[in-house]
């Protein structure tokens, strides 16, 4: 080996572990991909540190990290140290050192490569270079070229990559020919060296290559000499398209912005809040009332709880107007379905009308802001109403005279945007449903039938008398 090899030898080998040093993190050991709390690593190019730490995902250094599937396509230029033993000429027997000479002692270098990296620790890539210089002798033009290719190993886990390469391929030499020049010839070599990748972007890398060329050394049976090189290098790089990450199970698995937990129909796109599919129905009045099941088509149904299911306009009688409607005064613990000591009064006020018309059936039904969960504001509506229909009970009013529903924040009557208006919206209110007798409800038990009275037993039959 030449006096060049050693020095390219110790200059490649600590050109590595120096710059993973520098990088931020390097002293992370590679088990620490294996205790991530997420699992796997996402496939987009990113290193999650051991703790998840997001803020420290987003910094540059992780951030472009090499991935498997990798393309880079680049160039590159340096400078070339041509051994001044290097066997690369056109011999002539007759003349003296067979026509070799000695090359100028750099010579500048420029190339194209393409590299493929199956794995982001390994990959392979080709280079194809010129180096052009002259003799020193006769000063005459030399152009030494290189085809090869190698193996990249390389520490893919920030945005700095430090690599190691090994490979061969054919170096030659295109001039005049001897003794003005070298002539042609082209010989086997073998190179290997280090350096450092810098991913500025998704598609834009720097690159730093510090090489040792190896090949014949001149004369018979000499063996080896080292032309070292030092080569800067800008490539573009071609990553895999990211995968889509899966939603969270609680996430929002059809995309309409309502998540799964409130979703009543978390596979169909839908409208807020329930997060199901609008349907249009003819509505000629626009009360909510389809044509089919309004008796007055084209005139609103009064909201005023008394036969609102028939589509008409209508009044409350005198003697229910006090009964029907929103139940002013009825307050609740926050959050709870507790009805407050200072409600009982216009409960009980209610609990008399319905003793004074026996034959009215009510819906109670509970109503709530848009403050919390939607489907915990359903629930919590229903409870309340629930509490009321409770206390009328335990007040003596038949429990088959009275229905509940809970509707949330579904009805709202005011904003929800103030304080007042939010208030107005928690309320209970009362629905007059029939003025007959009362119906029993659904999975209501029957009441027993009474049982027929027993037939009288007959009396016995007496014998006929025997004929004498």
């Amino acid at each position: 080996m030449s006096r060049h090899t050693p020095w390219t030898i110790a200059l490649a080998m600590a050109i590595a572990p120096s710059l993973a040093a520098a990088a931020p993190g390097a002293s992370v050991s590679g088990s620490a991909d294996a205790s991530a709390d997420a699992g796997d690593p996402p496939n987009d190019g990113r290193r999650l540190s051991a703790r998840g730490d997001t803020r420290r995902n987003d910094k540059w250094i992780h951030r472009w990290a090499p991935q498997r599937n990798m393309l880079e396509l680049g160039i590159y230029g340096g400078v070339w140290f041509p051994s001044p033993h290097l066997e690369l000429f056109g011999p002539d027997p007759d003349l003296p050192r067979f026509g070799n000479q000695r090359l100028k002692t750099v010579a500048p270098e420029i190339g194209l490569r393409a590299a493929y990296f199956p794995l982001r620790f390994l990959g392979v890539e080709i280079e194809g270079g010129a180096m052009p210089t002259r003799t020193r002798d006769t000063d005459a033009r030399a152009t030494a070229w290189a085809l090869r290719g190698h193996l990249v190993a390389q520490l893919g886990l920030w945005s700095i990559t430090p690599f190691m390469l090994v490979g061969t391929g054919l170096v030659g030499m295109q001039s005049s020919a001897v003794p003005q020049g070298l002539g042609k010839d082209q010989d086997v070599a073998i190179h290997f060296g280090g350096g450092a990748k810098v991913f500025i972007n998704r598609w834009v890398m720097l690159r730093l290559d510090v090489r040792d060329v190896v090949s014949n050394r001149m004369g018979v049976g000499e063996g080896l000499t080292s032309s070292p090189e030092i080569l800067l290098g800008l490539s573009f790089t071609l990553r895999p398209k990211k995968q889509k990450r899966p939603r969270p199970s609680n996430g929002d698995r059809d995309g309409d912005r309502v998540l799964d937990p409130e979703d009543f129909c978390p596979d169909v796109f839908g409208v807020q809040p329930r997060g199901c599919p609008q349907v249009c129905v003819d509505d000629n009045d626009g009360d909510g009332l389809t044509n089919t099941e309004d008796s007055c088509i084209d005139d609103p149904e009064t909201r005023n709880g008394f036969e609102d299911g028939d589509g008409c306009p209508d009044e409350v009688p005198p003697e229910l107007s006090d009964l029907a409607g929103i139940m002013e005064g009825i307050q609740f613990d926050t959050d709870k379905d507790t009805i407050k000591g200072e409600s009982k009064s216009n409960l009980d006020n209610a609990v008399a009308v319905m003793k004074k018309y026996p034959t009215i059936r009510v819906r109670v039904v509970g109503h709530t802001d848009n403050q919390g969960g939607y489907k915990h504001n359903l629930d919590l509506s229903k409870r309340r109403a629930e509490a009321v229909e409770r206390y009328m009970v335990d007040a003596g009013i038949d429990t088959d005279r009275i229905e509940t529903a809970g509707v949330g924040p579904d009805q709202p009557i005011d904003t929800n945007e103030s304080a007042d208006g939010r208030a107005r919206n928690r309320r209970i209110e009362f629905q007059i449903l029939e003025e007959t007798a009362a119906k029993p409800r659904k999975g209501a038990r029957k009441p027993a039938a009474e049982p027929e009275p027993a037939a009288e037993p007959t009396p016995p039959s007496e014998p006929e008398p025997t004929p004498p």
